[in-house]
């Protein structure tokens, strides 16, 4: 079975607020970029907090047969980015998610409601 893009989002989120995730957002880049349908943002309050979430992610979509393509960042990093070609997951601390400021660099796509797409069947 395969698994579309919004799908995968929906599968990272529910993965990231299994792990107290901060403030995440899902942005549908599919009409303003090749490089992915869907960013999946969010932030943890510290270092085990931000490697919890990411651990979440890889594991949750690998249950699904879908390896990252590439993860950017180890577990000292402050921003870790989790390449899964049609979603990309950019987990945040608090400060680099505040200073890097990807909702307004990507403000032309589309916010998706997240409580929205973890309630859709």
């Amino acid at each position: 079975m395969s698994i579309n893009s919004k799908e995968l989002a929906k599968l990272a989120c529910k993965a990231l607020s299994e792990k107290k995730a901060e403030d995440i957002q899902v942005i549908d880049i599919s009409g303003i970029s090749v490089m992915a349908d869907y960013f999946v943002i969010a932030n943890g309050s510290n270092q085990n907090q931000i490697q919890a979430m990411c651990d979440a992610v890889e594991e949750t979509l690998y249950k699904e047969g879908i390896p990252p393509k590439q993860i950017e960042g180890n577990r000292n990093s402050s921003w870790i980015l989790m390449d899964y070609g049609d979603i990309i997951v950019h987990v945040f601390s608090k400060e680099d998610r505040l200073f890097y400021d990807l909702e307004r660099i990507w403000g032309d796509g589309k916010f998706i409601d997240v409580s929205q797409l973890e309630t859709e069947a």
